[in-house]
């Protein structure tokens, strides 16, 4: 009876490819492509907000935020991600992946619009009201996380499971450069339309009463996406593994596949076979004999990976000073400044960010995931310490093209890598009714890195020579010694990787022992239903 109960999930793990495999990425795709565009935009207008709140006309440079605002306007979102991947992560696997989507989705656009609504009558009030709510942001984009993972990788065969589950992913990639472009046409629009001098002419005209318009419209525009997918999230049938092995309804997720793999699926349904004798919890000697070491391994090269790569936002200014795509900041005005800081990290995002997710798409099911994370952290590893080595080599004149080749390579290895894996692998080797937890803490264990490193990078990255270090910031360990640390975290992240188990190739149940506790349970019923000798 256990077999016939599975008949549903063996048809999923053998489905072929069809239309609505690609609808589930592009629904599922569209709430990470709106994490993206609502986590990174904020780069693009801190030195507006700066200009506009802290404007000091006695400064010879333009405002900018303080260490301590900065660091909460930045960091404040990646907090309220960590909470939410921990709190919808667990309400996934008790209330079913579909009735918490929606939340997280209606939470995005409510707080994408209030952020770009942030009101004050001073600096520090709208900042804080800024920080308010895109904490709340923060917690549904958390939401996305576990819950866009563990739906796409239950919809998905065996087959292909590994580069539907990156192609949802790799829409983040594409959120990050919409961003960017979002950003250039609309601070050019301002730019054709109230023409400012330079800081340096005149410090006070420079920056326009309007330009406070520019940072609201880019934030806001973030709820559009998650919006116009919010009616097709709400269609989507349960997933037909929480159905039948959570919900233990096995006719209901036969009925509801039929439908969307428009194949006829008849279950006949045994009470008793639905009584699992894997039942262990997640603070069990059972669960952490099964698979304690591997949250570990998830939990901790998330943790390593996301130093690395949140930090790498850092070294942009160096880039864009280097190659001078950016001039002093003195020599622009408000608006011109967003457009060249846009322009140049939409043209990073565009060569470095977006095909290494799309790499990882096409080869993740050919050489899986296991060897794609250890090659990832492996070259982020060698080229970081390419940069680290002879930084001041490519500091110098004449030098700087080769380090923003290198630069790009660990974007790139970032993204065919661990950035890829780790968000993938989760979702595969834990049981359904601990699958959205356990992927909520290994992504929370990811933001509390990226946390690590967008802020205590932030510090540590500051020059000894107060000459060269940002204002208000005390003296750090310098860029060259950062990115040695930077190096270790990926050479630590490629051990901690062993403790992965690869899952190329398996359905959810081979790697989670689902299927062994079924068969167990079955014998152990057909015995007891055995007649005395």
């Amino acid at each position: 009876m256990a077999g016939e109960q599975l008949h549903v999930l063996n048809a999923l793990d053998v489905a072929k490819t069809q239309w609505y495999h690609f609808t589930a990425i592009v629904i599922a795709g569209m709430g990470f492509f709106t994490d993206a565009y609502d986590l990174f935009c904020i780069s693009l207008v801190t030195k507006l907000l700066g200009r506009i709140y802290y404007f000091d006309r006695s400064s010879g440079s333009p405002g900018t935020l303080p260490p301590n605002v900065s660091a909460a306007v930045n960091g404040v979102a990646f907090c309220g991600t960590l909470s939410g991947q921990l709190f919808f992560g667990w309400l996934g696997d008790k209330l079913g992946r579909k009735k918490v989507y929606g939340m997280t989705l209606m939470m995005m656009v409510i707080c994408s619009v209030a952020s770009g609504l942030s009101f004050g009558h001073t600096a520090k009030g709208v900042m804080a009201t800024l920080c308010f709510f895109r904490f709340w942001l923060g917690f549904g984009i958390g939401g996305d996380y576990p819950l866009s993972a563990t739906i796409m990788s239950e919809y998905a065969n065996k087959k292909t499971r590994g580069a539907f589950i990156a192609a949802v992913f790799a829409m983040q990639g594409f959120g990050i450069l919409t961003g960017g472009i979002v950003a250039i046409v609309v601070s050019a629009a301002f730019r054709s339309r109230f023409d400012a001098p330079a800081y340096a002419v005149d410090r006070a005209g420079s920056t326009v009463p309007e330009a406070d318009y520019i940072w609201r419209i880019i934030l806001m525009l973030g709820a559009l996406p998650a919006a116009l997918t919010y009616y097709w999230r709400m269609k989507m049938p349960e997933t037909a593994r929480y159905t039948a092995l959570v919900a233990k309804n096995a006719k209901q997720a036969a009925a509801d596949m039929s439908k969307v793999l428009q194949v006829e699926i008849v279950v006949e349904q045994d009470e008793a076979a639905t009584k699992e004798a894997n039942s262990f919890g997640l603070f069990s000697r059972e669960f952490a004999r099964r698979h304690g070491l591997h949250l570990v391994g998830t939990a901790t090269t998330w943790f390593l990976l996301d130093i690395a790569f949140y930090s790498q936002n850092l070294f942009q200014k160096d880039i864009f000073s280097a190659i001078n795509w950016i001039p002093k900041a003195a020599t622009m005005n408000a608006i011109e400044e967003v457009f060249r800081i846009a322009r140049a990290q939409t043209l990073i995002a565009l060569c470095g960010t977006v095909p290494g997710y799309w790499f990882t798409v096409a080869f993740i099911d050919i050489i899986g995931r296991f060897a794609i994370q250890i090659m990832g952290f492996f070259f982020m590893t060698v080229f970081m310490l390419g940069l680290a080595v002879p930084y001041h080599h490519w500091t110098t004149k004449g030098n700087h093209i080769g380090f923003v080749v290198m630069y790009a390579f660990t974007f790139f290895f970032a993204n065919f890598g661990p950035n890829s894996t780790t968000f993938i692998v989760p979702a595969e080797i834990f049981p359904a009714r601990l699958r959205s937890t356990c992927h909520g803490i290994s992504a929370a264990a990811g933001k509390a890195g990226a946390v690590v490193g967008a802020f205590g990078f932030l510090y540590a990255a500051q020059s000894r020579d107060p000459a060269k270090r940002d204002k208000g910031y005390p003296a750090g360990i310098g860029v060259r010694n950062a990115l040695f640390v930077l190096a270790a975290c990926n050479l630590l992240g490629l051990v901690f990787t062993f403790l992965v188990p690869e899952s190329k190739g398996k359905s959810l149940e081979e790697m989670s022992g689902e299927n062994e506790d079924r068969e167990k349970t079955e014998s152990v019923a057909l015995h007891s239903r055995a007649p005395p000798v």
